[in-house]
C-alpha cells in the first residue's frame, strides 16, 4: 500500500480543525481507555486498517488487555465491558452506523443513564472525530503499521 498523499500537508488549516476537535475530545475528562475503544470500534466498522493500528497500540500502552481488544467487535457477546463502556459501545456503533437507522429514543435513554450531558456531547464529538479521521485514512491510503506512539 502507498500512501495517495499527505492530507495534513496538502490542506493545513483543516488538518489542523480536525485536530482542534481531537485536542478537545481527548480533553474532554472521559476516560481515556473508553476514548480508545470507541476509537477502535468505530474503526472496526469502518475497516480503517491505520486507525485500528493506532488505536490498538495506544489503547495497549493505557493498560488496556489483549482479550478486551480482541473481543471489542463481539463485546455484546462477552463480560469483559462494564455498563458505561457498553453503552458507549453501543452509541458508537449506532452513529457510525447512523444511516442504518438514527438513534432510537430506547438507546439514547440507556446511554444517558451512564453519561451526563456534557459526557454524552463529547462522547459524541468522539465518535464524530474519529469517524472523520478514519475517512481521511481511507480515502488517502494512510499506510497501516507506520503509526509510532509518541513518548511522553
Amino acid at each position: 500500500m502507498t500512501e495517495r498523499l499527505n492530507y495534513a500537508e496538502a490542506s493545513p488549516a483543516g488538518y489542523h480543525a480536525i485536530m482542534g476537535l481531537e485536542r478537545h475530545v481527548r480533553a474532554s475528562g472521559l476516560e481515556q481507555s473508553l476514548l480508545e475503544l470507541v476509537k477502535t470500534r468505530a474503526s472496526q466498522i469502518n475497516g480503517c486498517a491505520y486507525c485500528i493500528d493506532m488505536h490498538t497500540k495506544d489503547a495497549r500502552a493505557g493498560g488496556e488487555t489483549e482479550q478486551r481488544l480482541y473481543a471489542l467487535s463481539a463485546w455484546r457477546e462477552t463480560r469483559f465491558f462494564t455498563e458505561r463502556e457498553r453503552a458507549a459501545l453501543e452509541w458508537t456503533e449506532a452513529l457510525t452506523l447512523i444511516a442504518d437507522g438514527g438513534v432510537s429514543d430506547d438507546l439514547y435513554e440507556r446511554v444517558r443513564r451512564e453519561f451526563t450531558e456534557a459526557e454524552l456531547v463529547n462522547l459524541t464529538l468522539a465518535v464524530v472525530v474519529i469517524n472523520g479521521w478514519n475517512r481521511l485514512a481511507i480515502s488517502f491510503a494512510t499506510v497501516p503499521g507506520s503509526y509510532q506512539r509518541e513518548q511522553g
